[in-house]
């Protein structure tokens, strides 16, 4: 059968060369299909009934005019492609069924009652037998025929196909989905993973994020409602991998995500709601998506019920996250930092309300390898937020006393942090910037976070009396350590000397000797300079004392305590990294 298209005034005209003559036009959206009756009675009831009726109600007229009878079908089943094919059909040409065209077809035999009672091996039958054997037998090729049923409702939801296509996805799925295997292994295309039935591989699920989200919400339901019910993370693949497909915004380097997405914004709010209330409950999310899920919650104005969601998700695994995950930019006028340091707030809460619970369950012990990772992530944190000139010292003290002091086993990190951001903002009141020096703990600055201190000028000079207090005594304590160290060799090698006295090691025990000396006479040296301290540190706070009765005269505290340095000899040569430098990560720019 050949056939043939031309344009006409009115649309396209397609044409069928038979040898038949052409009596009927067919419209079909724009399409005028010049067809012969017979064949297309012959197989179509319902065509057979409107030439009848057309015949009935125009039998006086003219035998010319009979010859351009003229139906026209405005809502037929997968529009002009598909009445084409059920054309050809009728004329006994052969049709290639795929997973693409078979459900309109089948819909389009129903449409036109092309059933086994008019004919026998008629559009209906074959179509079925397709659906059957070849599609709902397959994931990627049901997944295909699900898409296909989206422009044909509610045509198709009758005839049961959307079900059945639904229902096959999700067999298939727990079919072809060990359960030893994890979700984000299966369900990645890059997977590579082969299926035990069909040999097919991951491709299908790139025509999974094909779907509309109405089609992808009934999928989801089914899984979730079945009876052998998926596993939670496999669902939540799905969804995450749909997500990152029609909400752009997930991705940091898209700016313009919301703007260039298919899916309008309302749409993406609703997906983005879904995802989020079937998160599963175990630790299989990406830390890094999950931010990304927070960032667009906020953008798009997701409920609060969401965002709770998130950041306990994300307080419990806050030990696995980055300092740049961590940098969340304050979208709402209402907060004048440049991050949102009260979400951190809140994740961090979740952390340590999940880590007091744990602990209380399995009696574990007081500092965790988490905790201490959270504290020097939370260190790292107030570093970077330091240097915004309109973060008040309040919060910036709230969040850094949140941090239990178990967590932090040294200070160095934070008194960093507090040396930054008393360099950012000098206007700070006195007491502002004593209530700050105050979640320093001085007995853990190691020694050279305490001879940078020591010289800083921008700390209280409380502060710096209480660095000198606690550098002293662990010098002290090193001392002790190097004298107790000295004594044990001693009487080793006095041992050693004595059990070797028979083999005339003289030499030996003379060389023993003579270190013994000269390590003594270093102790000497060294208990000499602490008892100076001590009596510089005594005097020190006797002039403190003086200086508080005589009151702010003579150009106020901090040239008194210049003086005071100058008038004891204080000085302490930098060993650590100098904090006074701009605070910078590598790849990023300074931020004030």
């Amino acid at each position: 059968m050949a056939t043939g298209e031309q344009l006409s005034s009115r649309g396209q005209a397609w044409f069928c060369t038979t040898g038949l003559p052409n009596d009927i036009v067919i419209e079909v959206d724009d399409m005028y299909f010049h067809l012969h009756k017979s064949p297309l009675m012959s197989k179509s009831r319902k065509l057979q009934q409107l030439i009848a009726e057309h015949e009935t109600n125009h039998s006086s007229e003219a035998e010319e005019k009979e010859k351009h009878r003229h139906l026209v079908f405005t809502d037929f089943p997968g529009g002009s492609e598909t009445f084409e094919l059920a054309a050809k059909f009728c004329f006994g040409a052969k049709i290639d069924l795929s997973s693409s065209n078979v459900v309109p077809l089948r819909c389009a035999g129903e449409f036109l009652e092309m059933t086994e009672q008019h004919s026998k091996e008629n559009l209906i039958s074959k179509t079925e037998t397709f659906l059957s054997h070849s599609v709902l037998n397959s994931i990627k090729n049901s997944i295909i025929a699900l898409k296909s049923c989206e422009r044909l409702l509610p045509l198709a939801d009758t005839l049961a196909i959307t079900r059945r296509c639904v229902d096959s996805i999700v067999s298939e799925t727990l079919f072809r989905l060990p359960v030893s295997d994890s979700a984000s292994t299966l369900l990645l295309p890059t997977g590579g993973r082969r299926s035990r039935r069909t040999g097919e591989d991951d491709s299908w699920f790139e025509e999974l994020r094909l779907l509309g989200l109405p089609m992808f919400k009934q999928l989801i339901l089914a899984m979730k409602g079945s009876d052998s019910a998926l596993k939670s993370e496999i669902i939540e693949t799905c969804l995450l991998q749909y997500a990152k497909k029609h909400i752009p915004a997930l991705s940091r380097s898209n700016r313009k995500a919301l703007t260039s997405s298919s899916s309008s914004e309302a749409e993406q709010k609703e997906l983005l709601e879904i995802v989020i209330t079937n998160l599963s409950s175990k630790h299989s999310t990406p830390v890094r998506f999950l931010f990304g899920l927070l960032r667009t919650a906020t953008v798009l104005k997701a409920s609060e019920a969401c965002n709770d969601v998130l950041e306990k998700k994300i307080g419990s695994q806050l030990d696995e996250v980055t300092l740049d995950d961590l940098l969340i930019p304050s979208y709402s006028y209402l907060n004048e930092t440049l991050y949102d340091i009260d979400c951190v707030a809140r994740i961090l809460g979740y952390f340590l309300e999940e880590e007091r619970n744990v602990a209380a369950i399995d009696g574990r012990a007081p500092r965790s390898p988490g905790l201490m990772l959270v504290g020097k992530l939370i260190d790292g944190y107030l570093s970077e937020i330091a240097t915004d000139a309109n973060l008040k010292p309040s919060k910036f003290y709230d969040l850094a006393i949140s941090v239990p002091d178990r967590a932090r086993l040294f200070h160095d990190g934070l008194y960093r942090a507090v040396d930054v951001y008393l360099k950012a903002h000098p206007w700070v009141s006195k007491s502002d910037r004593e209530k700050i020096c105050a979640v320093l703990d001085c007995q853990k600055l190691t020694l050279e976070a305490c001879s940078h201190a020591a010289q800083n000028e921008r700390l209280p000079l409380r502060a710096v009396v209480r660095v000198l207090f606690f550098e002293q005594l662990q010098l002290r304590r090193a001392i002790a350590g190097k004298l107790g160290a000295a004594e044990e060799p001693s009487r080793h090698s006095a041992a050693m000397a004595e059990e070797e006295e028979v083999e005339d090691d003289n030499n030996t025990w003379q060389v023993t000797v003579r270190e013994n000396q000269v390590l003594r006479l270093d102790m000497d040296s060294m208990r000499t300079r602490v008892h100076e301290l001590e009596r510089e540190c005594s005097s020190m706070k006797r002039a403190i004392e003086k200086m508080d009765k005589m009151g702010p005269r003579g150009g106020g505290p901090w040239r008194a305590s210049l003086a005071l340095g100058r008038k004891f000899g204080c000085k302490f040569k930098t060993q650590v990294c100098d904090s006074h430098e701009p605070a910078t990560r590598e790849g990023r720019p300074h931020r004030r």
